[in-house]
């Protein structure tokens, strides 16, 4: 092999290691700035991608992907002076490759120092009461905050997480106190709810008796005055019938009432209660005088009609076989 042999050969060499060096390969997911005797000049999509060997070079390999990056538990004190530990987590993506690379210094350093910082600013400006019971409002303020500042960087801050709080146990034992005595307010208070609404359900119910037992003797009180009314009209009629009764003559009548008022009066004295035996003078044929009168009172009555049934019956024929007929001369 001669000398221009092996110059070609050297060429053809120098040729393929070239072009290998020139062609470069971006994975997927990946952006590689190419940087030119020193200074940034575009940023190599994924793919097949060709550069000047010798002349451009790979600056940086950024992942565009989203990223975790862990808050180790920081000590922050509150705005009540509470002292309390906190950690987080915060998720983050290359959105521009170019300021990535030159505008911040170990990117992932700076991340992590800025959410720390952040956390301890926002937590420490909220009570204690308020930094356990809100933290969605603490991730929001976090969230912006760290991406307001990281977007001169090219990054894109996704979520910041608390993913725990952890007060010091003293004060977690005085917290535990708090929320006992809380709800043994609440039971008291619950109780004195139930106690009034009972004695107000109870007072309603007396009310509501009160209320039908007034209605209840409003209503005998109208039927027993009623009652008296009737009863007072039928002894009016009573009295204005012995009255014409009297007018016309009737002596049968001055009797009978006379009897029945003398009647009263002595079952009256009869049944009283401060007297067990009666010890007064009376004249027995007066009683039985009256009596007498109602006794012929009640046969006039009671014969008046006896009469007529007879005479009704004397005129209704009789269908039965004739009896004979008893001849004068036969009586005698």
């Amino acid at each position: 092999m001669g000398g221009m042999d092996i110059a070609v050969v050297t060429f053809v060499v120098v040729v393929i290691l070239v072009l290998f060096a020139g062609i470069k390969t971006v994975p997927q997911g990946y952006r590689y700035t190419v940087e030119r005797f020193g200074r940034y000049t575009r940023t190599m999509e994924p793919g097949l991608n060709l550069i000047i060997p010798f002349i451009d070079r790979i600056g940086s390999k950024l992942s565009v992907m989203e990223q975790v990056l862990d808050v180790p538990t920081q000590e922050v004190i509150t705005k009540d002076n509470a002292s309390v530990s906190a950690d987080a987590v915060a998720f983050y993506q290359v959105l521009n490759a170019a300021q990535a690379a030159y505008q911040v210094a170990d990117l992932e350093n700076a991340l992590l120092n800025l959410t720390m910082t952040n956390i301890r600013s926002v937590m420490g400006s909220m009570d204690l009461d308020e930094l356990l019971s809100n933290r969605d409002t603490i991730n929001d303020r976090l969230l912006h905050v760290v991406d307001e500042a990281a977007n001169p960087w090219g990054i894109k801050i996704t979520r910041i997480e608390i993913k725990d709080i952890a007060p010091p146990k003293d004060l977690v034992d005085a917290m535990a106190r708090q929320m006992k005595a809380e709800r043994e307010k609440r039971a008291q208070v619950l109780e004195a709810e139930g106690s009034r609404n009972a004695q107000i359900l109870r007072a309603e119910g007396a009310k509501q008796s009160a209320i039908l037992q007034a209605e209840g003797q409003r209503e005998a009180a109208y039927r027993e005055a009623e009652a008296r009314e009737r009863l007072a009209e039928a002894e009016a009629k009573a009295t204005r019938m012995v009255s014409e009764a009297i007018a016309a003559g009737d002596v049968q009548a001055i009797n009978y009432f006379v009897a029945q008022k003398y009647t009263e009066a002595l079952a009256a004295i009869g049944t009283a209660n401060n007297q067990k035996i009666v010890l007064m003078p009376m004249e027995a044929s007066s009683l039985i005088g009256s009596l007498g009168g109602i006794g012929a009172i009640a046969r006039e009555v009671f014969g008046d009609a006896a009469a007529a049934s007879q005479r009704q019956r004397q005129s209704t024929p009789r269908t039965g076989p004739s009896l004979p007929l008893e001849k004068p001369e036969d009586r005698s």
